[in-house]
């Protein structure tokens, strides 16, 4: 099969797991024997532009007349099978879609987000879930300044969602959803259901699994408000687990994580680690927390857990829930709640409990997340949009 992969790479400055999945999936087709081509842009390259070009990229994020003659241009010359598009923010837009309709090639989308229905894609805002613009226009994002609490900055994504939203609707064939709590939110929202497909991100077995009880918690990720970092230091104060929590990862919030670590003995923060050392980190932990604040659409780092013999505290909501089987592979708690929280932390740390949760999240990955379920789903979308067309 030839397949022609389209993305707009996240700034190296920020590690993105998206980047990090499109890499892997590209990497898994051509593995099995598939040519795979990729048309990209990164957004690294803005910070070389010239100063009238910067100026010119938010007013191209609705629409890139440019994107879809050069994308126009490679279908012409590769002739793929299928497109399968990711991220078009900011530099490549809709417009792509377009291409793909003009040249008669099927294309699917994965969906890693919710930006089909809010511009920022989080469903986040003031701190709490936000879903005023899901099922409408996405006038509320621009009245709040969703995206980086600015008007002005949220404007070219609202205009985006509202003028292009019936293209994609129409103009994609297939849309791979990475749970089915994203699937269903947008099924509500309008999104046509007969071309919505759960697939979900494939985790590379690690080789490194747990053998011993584990010696911390662990919390990996982005420190962030929308990832529960501060509901988790406010549940680590009454835990009382006699384990220590290790902290791993960059974000707005790293100073005030940092001074809060310095000040318990039962807590390190690391700061942000390569990718060798989290996987050490994960294998060695009693447990992985992950008290997102936002609906996760996915959850990578409960799979990573998983993969590693290791269970996961999360809260109710999002993809956890479909993810975690309550008391089985892991802990789930209701969402928000500290106490809630240090209650699951403290039973994690059981450890008849946790030696069974761990065996039995190392067997839904193995059922459900290997880089082989993977591509049997990725190629099966791929069919589904290629008769269909």
């Amino acid at each position: 099969m030839r397949v022609l992969v389209v993305h707009n790479r996240y700034r190296s400055e920020q590690p993105s797991g998206e980047n990090h999945v499109v890499d892997q999936e590209i990497d898994l087709l051509r593995s099995a024997g598939h040519d795979v081509r990729l048309f990209e842009r990164r957004s690294d390259d803005i910070a070389s532009m010239s100063l009238p070009a910067k100026g010119a990229v938010p007013l191209r994020v609705p629409w890139n007349p440019a994107s879809r003659r050069d994308l126009a241009a490679e279908l012409r010359r590769e002739r793929p099978d299928v497109v399968h598009i990711h991220n078009t923010f900011p530099l490549l837009s809709p417009s792509v879609v377009a291409a793909c309709q003009d040249a008669r090639v099927p294309a699917v989308a994965t969906l890693h987000n919710y930006g089909m229905v809010c511009p920022p894609g989080t469903l986040f805002r003031d701190g709490e879930i936000c879903g005023e613009c899901v099922g409408r226009q996405p006038l509320p994002a621009l009245a709040h300044g969703c995206y980086r609490s600015s008007r002005l900055a949220t404007a070219p994504m609202a205009l985006s969602v509202a003028m292009n939203r019936r293209r994609w609707w129409t103009g994609i064939s297939r849309f791979f959803c990475i749970s089915d709590a994203q699937r269903r939110l947008l099924v509500r929202a309008g999104m046509p259901e007969s071309r919505m497909t759960v697939k979900h991100n494939f985790i590379p077995d690690p080789g490194l699994r747990r053998s011993l009880p584990g010696e911390h918690f662990l919390f990996l990720g982005r420190m962030s408000e929308e990832k529960g970092v501060r509901v988790l230091m406010r549940a680590w104060e009454r835990a009382s687990t006699g384990v220590p929590l290790v902290l791993a990862g960059a974000g707005p919030l790293q100073d005030e994580v940092a001074q809060w670590a310095q000040a318990r003995p039962d807590v390190h923060y690391l700061g942000l680690r390569g990718k060798q050392e989290c996987q050490r980190l994960m294998a060695n932990a009693v447990a992985v927390v992950a008290p997102s604040a936002w609906l996760e659409a996915f959850g990578l780092v409960v799979v990573e857990a998983m993969a590693a013999d290791v269970p996961a505290v999360a809260p109710a909501h999002g993809a956890f829930v479909e993810l975690i089987e309550h008391k089985v592979s892991g802990l789930l708690y209701h969402p928000g709640d500290a106490h809630a929280l240090a209650e699951a932390l403290r039973r994690a740390a059981e450890p008849a409990r946790n030696r069974e949760m761990g065996e039995a999240a190392r067997v839904r990955y193995e059922k459900d997340f290997t880089p082989s379920v993977g591509l049997d789903r990725l190629l099966a979308g791929y069919d589904e949009a290629i008769r269909g067309a």
